[in-house]
C-alpha cells in the first residue's frame, strides 16, 4: 500500500517534516517514492510553514494512496486557505 506521510528532519527541539509518498513497509525516514512538500511547525515571521504540491497529492490520492491523519489535515487546511 502507498501512503502519504511526514518524514522527520531538523535538529533536536526544531522539527522539520518532509511530506513524502512512500510504500507503507518502508521506514518513516527511509525510502520514499516522491517528495511532495514540507511542513515546518515552528516557522516564525516570514518563514514558510507549509509548501505542498496539491496536483501531485491529488494524483496520488486518485491512485489509492492513503494519507496519514496529520497530512490529511494539512491538505484540507491548505485547500481551504486557497479557496
Amino acid at each position: 500500500m502507498v501512503v502519504i506521510r511526514l518524514a522527520r528532519g531538523g535538529s533536536k527541539k526544531r522539527p522539520f517534516y518532509h511530506i513524502n509518498v512512500a510504500d507503507a513497509r518502508s521506514p518513516r525516514d527511509g525510502r520514499f517514492i516522491e517528495r511532495v512538500g514540507f511542513f515546518n511547525p515552528v516557522a516564525r515571521g516570514q518563514e514558510e510553514a507549509l509548501r505542498l504540491d496539491l496536483e501531485r497529492v491529488d494524483y496520488w490520492l486518485s491512485k489509492g494512496a492513503q494519507p496519514t491523519e496529520r497530512v490529511e489535515k494539512l491538505v484540507k487546511d491548505l485547500k481551504k486557505a486557497q479557496a
